[in-house]
């Protein structure tokens, strides 16, 4: 494992992490603002590319502090930071297929990171998308990339006229997950927020 940093917006420390398998193929992973790269989600999907013997990054930015004055900053911050950080890698690594998993927050990240010619095959894992945000929305209904698309019907960033312009994107697959919040849980049920990962997980392994 590579632990790393670069510095990103307002010349900020970006801190990264590369598992590597000696791989040609790279997991990125994009962890939402609260919700980072260690929560069960992402932790899973990462055990899932390492055990397909991926290459994994972990892009850990951490924007909970005053110098972000606000969330329409910390989308400038977060489009750059990870634009930045997949320079810096892949001036010292090179790679033939990409994943995108991004959860949240990193959704925006992703909106822009796939415009480019190298991620021009890439696949992409969108995880309750910020699809009340034209930029993530756009990108989607637009997206070229095959795709898949989990989001729950209770997160507060769905919007069903919305998600159904993405479901006509024949590139995503989309999978609705009813009473689910921004976690991809249930609120107050334990056993069925663990069977609702089971299933994420295992969708993600198929992909």
């Amino acid at each position: 494992m590579e632990k790393l940093t670069v510095k990103g917006y307002k010349e900020m420390e970006i801190p990264f992490r590369l598992f590597q398998k000696g791989s040609t193929s790279l997991a990125i992973i994009l962890p939402g603002s609260g919700y980072t790269s260690q929560a069960p989600l992402l932790h899973y999907a990462k055990a899932v590319f390492a055990n397909k013997s991926f290459d994994v990054l972990q892009v850990n930015y951490q924007y909970h502090n005053e110098d972000y004055e606000d969330f329409s900053e910390l989308g400038k911050a977060i489009k750059l930071d990870v634009n930045v950080v997949l320079d810096e890698l892949l001036t010292n690594h090179t790679y033939d297929q990409f994943y995108f998993i991004g959860k949240s927050l990193g959704t925006i990240a992703m909106s822009s990171v796939l415009n480019k010619e190298i991620f021009q095959g890439a696949k992409a894992i969108w995880m309750t998308p910020l699809i009340h945000r034209d930029d993530v929305w756009e990108a989607m209904v637009n997206s070229k990339h095959e795709g898949l698309c989990i989001i729950g019907d209770k997160d507060p960033c769905y919007r069903e006229e919305r998600y159904m312009k993405i479901v006509e994107n024949t590139n995503i697959t989309p999978k609705l997950i009813p009473n689910v919040n921004h976690d991809l849980e249930y609120s107050g049920d334990v056993l069925g927020s663990i069977d609702v990962l089971k299933d994420i997980i295992a969708v993600i392994e198929q992909f």
